[in-house]
């Protein structure tokens, strides 16, 4: 071969070389257009197809109110049998039974010279004598009672015994009645007489009582502690929590998409909560609706693109978004939770990923 024909075959190889990189890059590009334009599809199409159903909640003005409950027995506080001193002869009977008297009243005289009077205001319970019956030495002769002041035991255990405090405000409520009374924590009684494995206190409360409410009735005791009066209040299901414990509702933008709105709580009952900034009374909100449990990919991807079943909310309906907020909402609060905030977009797109290559194996390409 001639130098001339060498130098012409050493001059075609780079042209050959730069066509071949040329189709390579346009080919990628092709590929690249090719995928994108599908994805677009894809997306459209999953757009149109999925949606999440967000429940709603309204909230209201209203009280909550934490209190401990505690089972107890009324008891009388003055309950005196008053007896004879020896052998006579009852003279006179100044009262009857179920007569109120007073501190000092004469009640009996007996023939010898003995003069019984009561010793507190009270109520003549029972006479057990009438005038000219023989008695004995230390037979009872008349019991009176105070039945407007009362007093009830109650067992604290030692879980609960640092919220109780002597001169603590309580409630105390009649079973039998439904009556209710305030009453004050008197006295407590801090050495335990349990044997169990839990200590119990004993701490006891004077109340004054009306109407038909006597000793031995049962009652419940209860100790308030927190309250909150006359505050915006909000169903304990409509509220969710970040990763930092910071809660938040749903509510939709000027656009209609919903977007998170922090919240500040107080006092909570468990079933509802004080909002303390964030809301005000009548503000509707949101929630992603519970979804029935599914098991494999498919319940993966129904749980990522909100294929659900509805349940029943409050007035107001539920909301439908479409299937791009629903899959960053549900990914973004994942996302948060676990610690790895900022991560939308993969994780979206890794979602969109998943269903292509989950109908792509069933062979069902048709709801793509």
């Amino acid at each position: 071969m001639s130098e001339s024909e060498k130098k012409n075959t050493a001059a075609a190889v780079p042209g050959k070389k730069k066509r071949k990189k040329l189709r390579r890059v346009i080919l990628i590009l092709l590929i690249v257009l090719v995928l994108g334009g599908a994805g677009w599809i894809l997306i459209r199409q999953l757009q149109n197809q999925y949606t999440v159903v967000y429940q709603s909640y309204n909230a209201g003005r209203g009280s909550i109110s934490n209190f401990l409950s505690f089972s107890g027995t009324m008891q009388a506080i003055s309950n005196v049998s008053f007896t004879s001193s020896s052998a006579t002869t009852v003279r006179s009977v100044y009262v009857k039974e179920g007569d109120q008297v007073l501190k000092g009243d004469k009640l009996v005289r007996l023939t010898s010279g003995q003069v019984i009077e009561s010793e507190f205001d009270g109520t003549v319970n029972q006479l057990y004598f009438q005038e000219g019956d023989k008695v004995s030495a230390g037979d009872i002769l008349i019991q009176v009672v105070d039945f407007k002041h009362m007093k009830v035991s109650i067992r604290v255990d030692e879980y609960d015994i640092s919220d109780v405090h002597v001169g603590t405000q309580c409630r105390v409520t009649t079973t039998a009645t439904n009556e209710t009374f305030p009453c004050t924590i008197d006295s407590i009684n801090y050495v335990s007489s349990s044997t169990g494995n839990v200590a119990y206190y004993t701490a006891t409360a004077y109340v004054d009582v009306t109407g038909t409410v006597y000793p031995g009735m049962q009652v419940t005791v209860t100790v308030p502690q927190e309250e909150a009066s006359d505050v915006v209040i909000l169903k304990a299901d409509a509220i969710s929590f970040s990763a930092n414990n910071q809660a938040f509702v749903y509510m939709p933008d000027a656009s209609g998409q919903m977007q998170r709105v922090s919240i500040g709580t107080g006092v909570t009952n468990g079933n509802y909560v004080e909002i303390t900034s964030g809301l005000n009374d009548g503000d509707t909100v949101y929630t992603v609706a519970k979804q029935e449990e599914e098991s494999g990919l498919s319940g993966l991807l129904s749980g990522l693109f909100g294929s659900q079943t509805v349940r029943s909310g409050n007035p107001g309906g539920s909301l439908h978004g479409e299937y791009d907020e629903a899959t960053r909402a549900a990914v973004r609060l994942f996302n948060e939770d676990n610690g790895f905030p900022g991560l939308d977009d993969l994780s979206l797109g890794s979602a969109r990923a998943l269903m292509e290559a989950y109908y792509y194996n069933r062979g069902d390409l048709g709801k793509l």
